[in-house]
């Protein structure tokens, strides 16, 4: 492959470090602009002003805050987010603890949106119109429309509290919690390698219905792609060469017409993977799950700045490496891009 047909790629790559200094300017910023006094989280309400003061020297709040910016820059170039007022370790430490639950949560819930929402936005292409057409762009309509935390509440109430068919919230019954080593911080993968089934059985039950919630939101979006790019496909003209070549109806509509939009997809899938990631935040409060999300809600609560500002750093980065990552692969797969 020529040098020149990675060009935009490589553009893409060199454009990091810039995206990547204006993220940490921008978490920055708002953590300093935001209405909570991080000593008055450290010390308590009720310190005396000698104490409030000597602490703000410490953490060098009364330095100017181009200087500030500098030293947490500094700071995290060596890998250092500072401590958490409320669990008293390492944010990065706190971070690697919690991220692999989120990681779980949202993975489960692409795979499940990608196995449905595929299908679903390719057929109501093929029958443009039909009743099936219809009840689909519904089900999209509803699933972009419908709060995740309400949809969350519903689920919780019917399944839960109703019927007593689902388990509750967190991510293991009480029974199995301190059974399984931790490996990978994923709990039904860990299971899995402990050859624990009973508890890998209990860890997908409470998996199941904030993974569902979360792939109901991203099969939407992926729905309405699909189905997007698809008639956009079928109008073309080689679809129409492939017709008149006397080629099945599924051949022509999965090899021609899919084949054609599967590398544009890559990209929504990418988006929709990262925004699970980031969604992940109410999904997780409401469900008590002990990701990243439920991590930064009860920081911001606590008005943990270091925690807040370390987790929210690290979403965007998240977000930032796979919007990347699918735009490289965008070009590398497509040769009309190239």
């Amino acid at each position: 492959m020529k040098a020149r047909q990675l060009r935009p790629a490589l553009a893409g790559l060199a454009s990091v470090p810039v995206t990547l200094l204006g993220l940490v300017l921008v978490t920055f910023l708002i953590g300093r602009a935001m209405p909570i006094d991080p000593v008055i989280a450290i010390v308590g309400d009720h310190a005396t002003p000698d104490v409030i003061a000597r602490v703000r020297l410490q953490l060098g709040l009364d330095d100017p805050l181009w200087e500030q910016f500098f030293i947490y820059l500094r700071n995290l170039l060596h890998g250092d987010l500072g401590n958490s007022v409320m669990t008293s370790h390492p944010v990065t430490a706190d971070i690697a603890h919690f991220f692999p639950a989120t990681l779980e949560l949202a993975t489960a819930a692409i795979i499940v949106a990608v196995l449905i929402g595929i299908p679903l936005g390719v057929f109501a292409a093929a029958w443009q119109g039909s009743r099936f057409d219809h009840v689909v762009r519904v089900i999209s309509l509803t699933g972009q429309s419908v709060p995740v935390f309400v949809l969350g509440l519903l689920c919780l109430l019917v399944f839960y509290v109703k019927l007593g068919i689902a388990p509750g919230t967190g991510q293991l019954d009480v029974a199995y919690e301190g059974m399984v080593p931790r490996v990978t911080g994923m709990l039904v993968i860990d299971a899995m390698l402990a050859d624990d089934w009973d508890s890998v059985w209990d860890a997908l039950a409470h998996l199941a219905q904030p993974a569902l919630v979360l792939a109901y939101f991203s099969m939407a979006y992926i729905t309405r792609m699909t189905r997007a790019f698809m008639i956009e496909s079928l109008a073309g003209e080689y679809v129409i060469t492939a017709r008149a070549k006397g080629l099945s109806a599924a051949r022509v509509l999965w090899r021609h017409a899919f084949g054609n939009i599967a590398v544009r997809l890559i990209t929504v899938l990418a988006l929709a993977y990262a925004s699970l990631l980031e969604g992940a935040v109410i999904t997780e409060t409401v469900f008590s799950w002990p990701g990243i999300g439920l991590y930064l809600n009860v920081s911001l609560l606590n008005a943990d700045m270091n925690a807040v500002l370390g987790a929210t750093l690290v979403i965007g980065m998240v977000y930032l490496v796979l919007n990347l990552l699918a735009d490289v692969a965008y070009h590398l797969l497509d040769p009309r891009v190239r």
